[in-house]
Formats: C-alpha cells, sequence, structure tokens
C-alpha cells in the first residue's frame, strides 16, 4: 500500500500550481472585492479541459481518478476558493446523472459538462430543510408525461449561472425521505432566481435562492425512479465530500504559504520574526495538521477510486470533510494572528483565506452533522 502520489499525479500536481499562480491567483483579490462570477479564472480552467476531470472518458470526459481531481480543487483554492468551487459544482451537479440517470440524459448532458459548454447545480437544501433533508417542501406532480415542480431552494452555488439544474422535490410529503425524488431541469424551463446572498466568504461564487413555479419536467429527466432521491442524494454527498476536504486543504496551504514568506520578511526584535521560536512553532503545527488533513482527504479519494470495497467511504468522507476543514479554519485564523494587525486587513490576503475557510465547515454537511455520521460507524 502506497500513501504517495504517482509520477503522473505529482507532475499534474506541479503543472497546476504554475498554471494557479500565473492565471488564477492573481485575480482572486478582485473578484472577492466585486463578487464577480470568477469568468477570466474559469476560460482559463477550461483551456486546460479541467471541467472533463470527473467525467467518464464515454461521455466526452478524461475519466481521472478522484485523487487527482482532488489535487485540482487543493490547488485551485490555493490560488482562489471562489474558482475551486466553480470548478467542482458541475461535478457534483451531474454526479447523480452519470450513477444514476438513463443513458440519453447521460450522452445528453455530460459531454457539454466534460467540455465547459454548460454548467450544472446541485439543489437539494431548503430554507427549513438544510441537514434535514426529509422536510423538504418543493414537490412534484406527476401530470402524463411531465411532472409539475413547485417550490424553492437555498444556498444554491452557480445559482443564475449553471443551465441545469439538480433538483430534489417530494412526490409524497407523507413518506419523508421515501418521498424524495431527483429531476434534471433546465434553467431555461422557467427556474427563477429572485435572491442572491452577500457573503462572508467565497464572494465570486454566487449563491443563491433557486424558485420554481409551477414548472414543466419531461418524466425523462427524472433522475432514478420516484422515492429514490434521498438515497440519491446520500450517494452522492459522499462522493462529492472529499474534494471540499480538498479545497479545505488548498485554503490553508496558502495561509501556510504566505504567512511563512511574511515571516522570513517581517523585522522585529532586532531580526526577522522567523527567528522567534515560538511563531516558528505556530507554523509548524498549522503545517502538521494540514499534511494529515491532506493524507486523510487522499484516503477517502481512494475509496472512491477502489469502488468502496469495505463499505467505509461514508465514514471517511465525512471524516475526511470535517477534519480538514476544521484544520482550514485553524490554521487561517492562526496565518491572520501571524501577521498580527496586517492580517486583520484587506491589503493582505490572509483574511480572505479565513473568510473562505468557514464556509467548508458549514456546507456539503454541518461538521456537527459530520460528527454524527462518523460516530454511527463507530457505534452501529
Amino acid at each position: 500500500m502506497s500513501f504517495d502520489l504517482t509520477p503522473e499525479q505529482r507532475q499534474f500536481r506541479d503543472m497546476m500550481r504554475s498554471f494557479v499562480d500565473e492565471r488564477v491567483a492573481p485575480h482572486a483579490a478582485e473578484y472577492d472585492r466585486t463578487q464577480e462570477f470568477p469568468w477570466e479564472s474559469y476560460k482559463a480552467c477550461q483551456e486546460l479541459e479541467l471541467s472533463s476531470l470527473g467525467i467518464p472518458e464515454e461521455y466526452g470526459g478524461a475519466g481521472a481518478d478522484m485523487v487527482t481531481q482532488a489535487i485540482m480543487a487543493e490547488e485551485i483554492a490555493r490560488g482562489c476558493a471562489s474558482t475551486s468551487v466553480t470548478m467542482l459544482i458541475s461535478k457534483l451537479g451531474m454526479l447523480p446523472v452519470m450513477n444514476f440517470a438513463s443513458e440519453d440524459i447521460k450522452r445528453h448532458y455530460l459531454p457539454k459538462i466534460a467540455s465547459g459548454e454548460i454548467q450544472a447545480s446541485y439543489c437539494l437544501s431548503e430554507a427549513d430543510a438544510g441537514s434535514d433533508v426529509a422536510s423538504m417542501r418543493c414537490r412534484a406532480v406527476r401530470d402524463g408525461d411531465d411532472y409539475i415542480i413547485t417550490g424553492s431552494k437555498y444556498w444554491i452555488t452557480n445559482a443564475g449561472i449553471s443551465d441545469t439544474y439538480t433538483v430534489f422535490a417530494t412526490v409524497d410529503s407523507s413518506k419523508g425521505a421515501k418521498g424524495v425524488t431527483a429531476f434534471l431541469v433546465e434553467k431555461d424551463w422557467g427556474v427563477e432566481f429572485p435572491k442572491h446572498e452577500d457573503k462572508m466568504g467565497l464572494r465570486a461564487s454566487p449563491t443563491g435562492e433557486i424558485v420554481l413555479n409551477e414548472v414543466r419536467v419531461p418524466a425523462t429527466h427524472r433522475i432514478g425512479e420516484e422515492g429514490e432521491g434521498f438515497k440519491i442524494a446520500m450517494h452522492t454527498l459522499d462522493r462529492s465530500r472529499p474534494t471540499i476536504g480538498a479545497q479545505a486543504v488548498g485554503i490553508a496551504q496558502a495561509a501556510i504559504d504566505y504567512a511563512g514568506g511574511y515571516m522570513k520578511q517581517r523585522k522585529a526584535f532586532g531580526g526577522p520574526i522567523a527567528n522567534l521560536q515560538g511563531l516558528r512553532f505556530m507554523l509548524a503545527d498549522m503545517a502538521i495538521r494540514t499534511e494529515a488533513a491532506r493524507t486523510l482527504v487522499y484516503r477517502a479519494c481512494s475509496q472512491i477510486d477502489e469502488g468502496d470495497p469495505e463499505g467505509t467511504l461514508t465514514y471517511l468522507g465525512a471524516a475526511a470533510k470535517s477534519f480538514a476543514s476544521d484544520t482550514a479554519m485553524s490554521v487561517t485564523t492562526d496565518a491572520v494572528q501571524l501577521l498580527g494587525g496586517y492580517g486583520f486587513t484587506k491589503e493582505f490576503p490572509v483574511e480572505r483565506y479565513m473568510r473562505d475557510a468557514k464556509i467548508t465547515q458549514i456546507y456539503e454537511g454541518t461538521n456537527q452533522v459530520q460528527r454524527v455520521v462518523v460516530a454511527k460507524h463507530l457505534l452501529k
């Protein structure tokens, strides 16, 4: 068993680092300030065909392994966390399609995602149904060869930007989770976007409400069978959460890199503050926790690549996501501390890293919910 990267993965990582430093990171602060979608960075990623990584080869993708996809998420997040979300969200939106949709749906949409022609979003959460998915109110009513979907979804990444929306709605609210069903909905079928959030972090990644007011969706665009939506949603998140951990690792690494460079330049008490043992120990602890998080993320990703042979992916994905995101929050907070008053200003990027890190503890399942998942595995 090897916990190291393959030569091809190392080569990909090195290429991504150079690319991000040159084409993505220089725009991050301005996109954060303006809250504009990072189109320039997104287009640069498309030039490398990064949208194709997570799509199977038979549908026009690269069919890359999950560890390679985690490397991409980490390296882009090191330069711009918002852009990294942009490159991850279409894969999240398409995972239900890849694993549960009809062949016709796969062949129609997946090649367009792989080429970057269209983007996708994942619509599970509601105003009063975030972690408690079974209490969702968005409903789907069968009408001949169609479904009529009515309701709203909150906290939707890429709201208004994406062309397709994987929407979870209940066909029978009395059944709770067993009534939840998944659908693929095109933006032009009447999806509305009444509100976008003014967020603390990931400010260049649009997050908003989507409203479906009696939107007619062909039954051919149902993903899986009626009542399978909850299973599909959980199956999807198990395979997506490790890349949120990778994103968190990238943010943490950016903070370590910047704080270390600052410590070598900043003078106090007769020399660089890098000479002060107390601060050196802080930086060392930041690096230790981040390296541990990275290894756990790669371990969870490897389980996906291997087909989850021991049935531990749910546990490992929850552990990787929660540990990596908690690490990112603590590391970025320490980076602000290492810069002192400068770290508290927008002239330096560590305050942005701290703001961006916070959401990784919340989305795709709060870290409190992840601990419920981990405990359930331990006590079964």
